[in-house]
């Protein structure tokens, strides 16, 4: 994939973002090829441009001119987990409320599956704009493919920006799931949730190519 490519699918994942509400002022995309991350730029999400993105070092001890502060949250996950290439910050309202009721998500449905065994809820309600605090949460995110941030949304992972898109717009639904079902809920067991997370991938495709209008 070039650079150009790259940063095309990073702008638009951002644009589907605020298209679908997961996002209004704030929130970012990210991705990585290698050393080099590609970041959205602190202004509304619905706005970026490829043009706009700012490049950072994954190993970087300060952030360049132009990157958001939670530039910070992006390479802390990167540096974790080496099997990322892609993570999406936002604010779904549905992220706050469920964050400030429970200390994880468990499976209710079989896509809630495709976010991970569980969702842990990080327990520190701050803006993660230091690499401690980014750090932090990124060890909370653990091999997850969603956190729930208390107070402060929700960060998805993905290998492509799409996919953290999907999981986004799943995380949102998982968590309105979780609040109409109440406590007395029946989670999946693990065979369930193993024959969920085996279908994933093409599916999670699809669901980016819906969100993003892609033929």
């Amino acid at each position: 994939m070039t650079d150009t490519d790259l940063r095309g699918q990073v702008a638009l994942a951002a644009r589907v973002l605020a298209r679908h509400g997961l996002v209004t002022a704030f929130g970012h995309v990210s991705a990585r090829v290698g050393r080099q991350v590609v970041v959205t730029p602190p202004i509304p999400p619905g706005d970026v441009t490829a043009e706009m993105l700012v490049t950072v070092d994954v190993a970087a001890d300060e952030l360049p001119d132009g990157a958001a502060p939670e530039t910070w949250a992006h390479l802390a996950v990167y540096r974790a987990r080496p099997d990322v290439a892609a993570v999406v910050r936002a604010q779904p309202e549905s992220a706050f409320a469920a964050a400030a009721v429970t200390t994880e998500l468990a499976p209710l449905h079989g896509q809630a599956a495709w976010l991970g065994r569980r969702v842990p809820v990080h327990p520190v309600g701050r803006l993660l704009r230091t690499p401690a605090l980014a750090a932090a949460a990124a060890a909370t995110l653990a091999d997850a493919d969603a956190v729930l941030l208390r107070a402060n949304g929700a960060l998805t992972v993905g290998d492509t920006p799409g996919v953290a898109v999907a999981r986004m717009w799943l995380l949102d639904a998982a968590c309105r799931v979780h609040l109409a079902a109440g406590p007395a809920a029946r989670v999946l067991d693990d065979d369930d949730v193993d024959a969920w997370r085996a279908a994933g991938p093409p599916l999670l495709d699809r669901l980016w190519r819906h969100l993003a209008g892609l033929p």
